[in-house]
Formats: structure tokens, sequence, C-alpha cells
């Protein structure tokens, strides 16, 4: 019989402070992030220097993860359109979720309000992966101008997710015919 480790202090952390500032927002209190994790504040401070350096940790641990739930297989076939359609179809599944709060990355830059914040600069550059995703399929589907609907393909997964995430909006039906306009309109086939 074999058993699984238990997961040290350090990732029980981490998971903790995913979980609770994507579910209870980024003022989530030590105290709430230690008795989540089973950790002591003692050891809490050992590992990480403040719970700034923490979500910053537990954000950063999670990008490649978040990526792969929305991004096309980068070796897999398929036209620019479709693979820029393949993320909005991600979103629109994720988004169907009743646990989906949005998009952890733009919640924490919306809540933070600081670029400076390292959990901030850890976000920021997901986004711009996304960003540059968007930008390096728009200029490989020939669209008139790629920045620009790079750009515009973002702002619609951001406000898309966002009210998503408060469940104002359902994306179904709503998503794809949207992003499908852009591209139309953009001239990628």
């Amino acid at each position: 019989m074999t058993t699984e480790p238990k997961p040290s202090s350090r990732d029980r952390l981490l998971d903790a402070a995913a979980a609770l500032a994507y579910t209870q927002g980024v003022g989530v209190g030590i105290e709430a992030l230690c008795k989540a994790a089973g950790v002591s504040k003692r050891s809490m401070y050992q590992l990480f220097d403040s719970k700034d350096d923490l979500l910053a940790a537990s954000l950063e641990r999670r990008a490649a993860a978040y990526a792969a739930t929305l991004l096309p297989d980068t070796a897999g076939p398929g036209s620019p359109r479709l693979r820029i359609l393949h993320v909005f179809e991600q979103l629109e599944t994720q988004a169907s979720s009743p646990q989906y709060a949005g998009c952890p990355y733009l919640a924490v830059q919306i809540e933070l309000k600081n670029s400076e914040h390292p959990a901030s600069r850890v976000a920021d550059r997901v986004k711009q992966g996304l960003g540059a995703f968007f930008l390096a399929e728009a200029r490989r589907g020939g669209a008139l101008d790629p920045e620009l609907l790079a750009r515009q393909l973002l702002l619609l997964f951001d406000g898309a997710s966002a009210r998503a995430g408060i469940h104002a909006e359902t994306l179904t039906g709503l998503l794809a015919p949207t992003a499908v306009t852009l591209l139309d309109a953009a001239g990628v086939a």
C-alpha cells in the first residue's frame, strides 16, 4: 500500500492563497490563510516575507496551468481563427460553472489597483501572455490591424470574464459570435 506524502506547508499555503483569494478576494486575512492551510503564522513568515509575496507566488505557481486551460496546444493544428475562438470557447465552458468567479488574474489587478504590487506584476505578465497569443494569431491570420485586434480580443475576454464572474451575464451564445464579428471585421479568415 502506497500513501502519498502530505503536501508541504509551502504547498498548502500556496493552495490556500489561491483558493481563498479567488473566492473571497485578495483582502483575505493571514489568519484565514494559515487556518485553511493548517500552518502557523510563524511558519508562513518563515516561508514567505509577506502575504503579498505569498499571493504573488500562488498566482505564479498556477499561471502555466491557467494558460493550459485556455490556449490551444502549441503544436496542434488549426487556423489562427480557430485557435483564437478556442480561447473563447474555453472561457464560455469555464464560466458556465456555478463556482466561476472570473479570471483570477484580472480580479487581482482590479482589487489591488496597484501595478507595483508583486501579485499585480504576476497578473500583468499572465494577461500580457494572453495578449501576445492574440497578437501572434492575428498576425498569422492576416488581420488588417493585428495590434488593434489583439487589444479588442483581450478587452472582450476580460469584459466577458468579469461579467460572468459576477453572474451578471451568461456567455453561452454571446461570446463566440462577438469574437467572430471582431475576426470578420479584422479580415481574419
